[in-house]
């Protein structure tokens, strides 16, 4: 049997596209105030598993790439959370430890972990709910997850790069590459002066 389909008349069509304004008004960009490069990173400390927690001053002396994500099990987190997992000892090789947050919980966190086979933490910005990425400036208010940004904090403990990108893009490493970099090519500087 085929379907047919119905032809929506005049006040129909017209609260159709009301509806798919409320929602695209509803669940727009949230406005993009991510801490720029420069700014000292907000510490924090939040669980990687029910029972252990992860603490960003304890990465003092070494970069930190720290990738705010929505949500587990989405298939662009899903696949940017795996291509940093293929892609670990690169960063590892220039000195960097990754981390990864959401709203998700620990258990959620847990489970996606062992399923992508992720070889770094995922730490849980639960409850309350989206205060680190608030505190990053990147918390979506109207969706109730953060941005997909990306920041790349120095060993000192400031941001050196900051990208936060659309929600249903993955912003892929080339970035966080290059700030690593160039994190790297300052500190030989240094070295050698």
């Amino acid at each position: 049997m085929i379907p047919t389909i119905k032809r929506l008349s005049q006040p129909e069509r017209s609260t159709t596209m009301s509806n798919e304004a409320n929602y695209e008004q509803m669940y727009s960009k949230s406005p993009r105030t991510a801490l720029p490069a420069g700014d000292e990173a907000p510490d924090f400390s939040l669980r990687s598993t029910p029972d252990q927690w992860v603490t960003l001053s304890e990465f003092r002396g070494q970069p930190v790439i720290v990738a705010f994500y929505p949500a587990d099990w989405s298939p662009v987190c899903g696949d940017q959370m795996a291509l940093y997992n293929e892609i670990l000892p690169e960063f590892q090789k220039l000195g960097a430890a990754l981390v990864g947050i959401s709203v998700d919980g620990t258990w959620c966190h847990a489970a996606f972990a062992k399923d992508r086979k992720l070889h770094f933490p995922l730490l849980a910005d639960f409850e309350p709910k989206g205060a680190v990425a608030r505190s990053y400036g990147v918390y979506r208010d109207k969706d109730g997850v953060s941005e997909r940004a990306l920041f790349v904090i120095d060993a000192d403990g400031f941001i050196h790069w900051s990208h936060v990108s659309p929600v249903g893009v993955n912003p892929g490493a080339a970035g966080i590459l290059s700030a690593l970099e160039e994190l790297q090519t300052k500190k030989e500087a240094a070295t050698v002066s």
